[in-house]
């Protein structure tokens, strides 16, 4: 027999029975018949998106978005998503791009980012849930832009003010976080170490050249006082003036662990990739992947555990971007993904500037030139690229010079 649902009830589930199919039966099932602690877990699986609009269901799952039983939930979750936060010439946008969604969000700056004047905040580093911002003082702030939660990092014993920062990365876990700082002038490299856990700075480290780097290293080229370095556009350029490079790109690095080995890798200022091997206390340069003389841009990113190089040059008369890894065994770079003519080609001639960020199987690029502005996530895993909608706030276009990558987790506590 049916029983037709009436207003203010339940949406019944029609099946027929496994004795006949003659009579269908009604059943009804709503989440609220669950048992609590099952309740938790079914919410916790939904887009992190979701979460802030628990609190207008109802009272139950109002008290459940509360509660540290659904943040354990939350945190059993063993990936999400990404979360992009885009990086704008101002560096005071909170615009992020919700991959899960496909759509462009805002976020409130937590009140720690807000005390000072505007600028004096910039980010520098994520990972998992958190996002590492450095304040013009030179401190560091590391907060969880889904709770608005924020600490600020212990000043730097014996801060090294008078030596080039190359790098700052961050290695977060589920209850604890590292920042990572390599600085110093090649080959004289050193870093620093801050620990969540015991809340301080370790000692400074100094890397050595690794005894066999000779082999594969190209060095840079000189002709009497010329210099080449990597210009703010992130090309490769012949000069004797040494241009700062742009705040987006001036610590770019990642970091990946191998076989109990922790390793950041950055872009030098000559344009070559330099792997700093944190637990051996080593760095070694790779082989350059175009001669000096070309210009390019060029960034690190860092996908499933794996560091790879997003390159843009020009090549037979057009624009190329493409996709590399660096085989240890035969010290060799090899191709893995390159973006169709058609969508690099209107590249071609217009000087464009790369800034890219990887998470799990996708690379988010951020293209930049004084004609064009535009955002293209690649998915290395089914070769597909795919040039995101512009981003409008008020009826403005927002441009945006770079993106920083992490999983939107409400549980990730600083």
């Amino acid at each position: 027999m049916e029983r037709n649902n009436q207003p203010g009830t339940r949406t019944g589930l029609k099946r027929k029975s496994p004795e006949s199919g003659n009579y269908p039966l009604s059943t009804s099932f709503s989440l609220d018949d669950l048992h609590e602690d099952l309740f938790e877990k079914v919410l916790s699986w939904l887009p992190t998106s979701t979460f802030f609009r628990l609190t207008s269901v109802s009272k139950r799952w109002r008290s459940v978005a509360a509660s540290a039983s659904f943040k354990l939930a939350c945190s059993q979750v063993p990936s999400r998503n990404p979360w992009f936060l885009m990086v704008s010439p101002n560096l005071h946008q909170s615009v992020i791009y919700d991959s899960a969604e496909s759509t462009w969000k805002r976020l409130n700056y937590p009140h720690l980012l807000l005390e000072d004047s505007n600028q004096s905040c910039m980010p520098v580093a994520a990972s998992g849930g958190l996002i590492c911002y450095r304040k013009l003082s030179g401190n560091f702030v590391v907060c969880n832009p889904l709770k608005k939660s924020c600490v600020e990092l212990p000043p730097l014993p014996l801060a090294p003010h008078n030596q080039s920062l190359n790098a700052i990365v961050m290695n977060a876990s589920s209850n604890s976080y590292k920042v990572v700082l390599i600085y110093g002038e090649l080959p004289n490299l050193s870093f620093k170490v801050y620990d969540s856990v015991s809340d301080c700075w370790v000692d400074e480290y100094a890397l050595r050249r690794k005894v066999d780097d000779d082999d594969c290293v190209e060095y840079d080229s000189t002709d009497g006082n010329v210099v080449y370095f990597l210009s703010k556009g992130g090309y490769v350029v012949a000069s004797s003036m040494q241009l700062e490079r742009s705040p987006s790109k001036q610590y770019s690095s990642v970091i990946t662990k191998k076989d109990g080995q922790e390793v950041v890798y950055f872009v030098s200022s000559s344009g070559t990739v330099v792997a700093c091997n944190l637990t051996n206390k080593s760095f070694s340069e790779y082989p350059r992947l175009l001669p000096v003389f070309c210009e390019y841009s060029i960034d690190v990113v860092e996908c499933n555990g794996e560091m790879l190089v997003v390159l843009l040059s020009e090549f037979l008369e057009s624009e190329s971007l493409r996709v590399w890894k660096y085989n240890e065994a035969d010290r060799r770079w090899h191709q893995i993904a390159a973006m169709p003519p058609a969508m690099s080609h209107e590249w071609y001639g217009k000087k464009a500037d790369i800034n890219c960020v990887g998470a799990g199987d996708r690379i988010f690029i951020c293209l930049n030139s004084s004609e064009i502005c535009t955002y293209v996530l690649c998915d290395l895993a089914s070769n597909t690229w795919v040039e995101l909608p512009k981003c409008c706030i008020n009826g403005e276009v927002m441009e945006f010079m770079s993106a920083f990558s992490f999983e939107p987790r409400i549980e990730a506590s600083v």
